[in-house]
């Protein structure tokens, strides 16, 4: 489960640049219909709070968004911009 949270003024950075344990609020996605539909459809919106639970230096990310655990690959969660949260 994620903790309430509040953005802490920082800039939007890339998912992928969170590690294990982090938390953002997504701010944007980009590059294209196709991947704004296919993440919409998993919840990955705009506002939406989300953790990383694991993080390898290569490969898939495990994150968690609305008590759903869901596998990104690192590509994908590089055009996920997020506003780190404390």
């Amino acid at each position: 489960m994620i903790d309430d949270a509040k953005p802490n003024n920082k800039t939007a950075m890339p998912l992928s640049m969170l590690g294990p344990g982090e938390q953002g609020v997504i701010d944007n996605i980009g590059w294209g219909y196709r991947l704004k539909k296919r993440l919409e459809d998993m919840g990955l919106v705009p506002g939406v709070k989300i953790k990383i639970i694991s993080s390898q230096e290569r490969g898939a990310l495990i994150v968690c968004v609305k008590d759903s655990r869901l596998v990104l690959g690192r590509g994908m969660a590089h055009k996920i911009l997020v506003v780190p949260v404390n």
